[in-house]
C-alpha cells in the first residue's frame, strides 16, 4: 500500500510540474494566412535569367518572375512566408513534380503589396504557363534566421520591421 501511494505522489508530482512549465514555456508564433491575388508571371530580366538552369542538371532553363498582390490582413508585419501554388505548361503537365511550394516572401507589410518570385521552368516545357491555386502563409515573428544575414551593415530587421 506504501509503495502504490509514493507512485501516486510521483504520478501527481510529474503532472504538476508538466503543467508548470507549461506557464514558463514561450509561445508559439502564429501562423497566418495570406491571400494571393492577380498571380501571374513575366520573363526574368536578362541579369537573373543568365545561366537558369534546373535542379535536376545542366538543362537549360526559362526564368520567370511570378507576380501579384499579397494581402496581409493581419495588420503586422507577416515573415518567412511560404508561398504554395500549382503550375502547369500549355499542356497541363505539372512544372514542379511532385511539390506545390514555390517559393518565400521574406516579409509581408499590412495590407496590400507587391511580390515577385523567381522560378527556373525546363526550357522543353510549352508555354503559356498555367498558374493556379496560389496562396501563402507566414508567421508574427522570424523562423528562419539564416534569411537575415545581409551584407548590407545599414539593413537592421529588428529595427526596420518594428520587432
Amino acid at each position: 500500500m506504501k509503495q502504490l501511494y509514493q507512485w501516486l505522489i510521483a504520478g501527481v508530482g510529474i503532472v504538476l510540474l508538466s503543467l508548470g512549465s507549461l506557464a514558463f514555456a514561450p509561445p508559439a508564433a502564429a501562423l497566418t494566412q495570406v491571400q494571393l491575388k492577380q498571380v501571374g508571371y513575366r520573363d526574368c530580366p536578362p541579369e537573373l535569367a543568365a545561366g537558369a538552369v534546373i535542379s535536376m542538371g545542366a538543362q537549360s532553363a526559362n526564368c520567370f518572375l511570378v507576380t501579384g498582390i499579397a494581402v496581409n490582413p493581419s495588420g503586422k508585419y507577416v515573415v518567412d512566408a511560404d508561398v504554395f501554388g500549382r503550375i502547369y505548361d500549355a499542356n497541363n503537365n505539372p512544372v514542379f513534380q511532385n511539390r506545390s511550394r514555390v517559393g518565400t516572401i521574406a516579409e509581408i507589410p499590412p495590407g496590400e503589396s507587391e511580390f515577385e518570385i523567381r522560378i527556373s521552368v525546363a526550357k522543353n516545357q510549352p508555354l503559356p504557363l498555367q498558374l493556379k491555386q496560389f496562396k501563402a502563409s507566414g508567421f508574427a515573428s522570424r523562423v528562419r534566421p539564416f534569411y537575415y544575414d545581409h551584407e548590407d551593415d545599414d539593413f537592421d530587421f529588428d529595427s526596420d520591421f518594428g520587432f
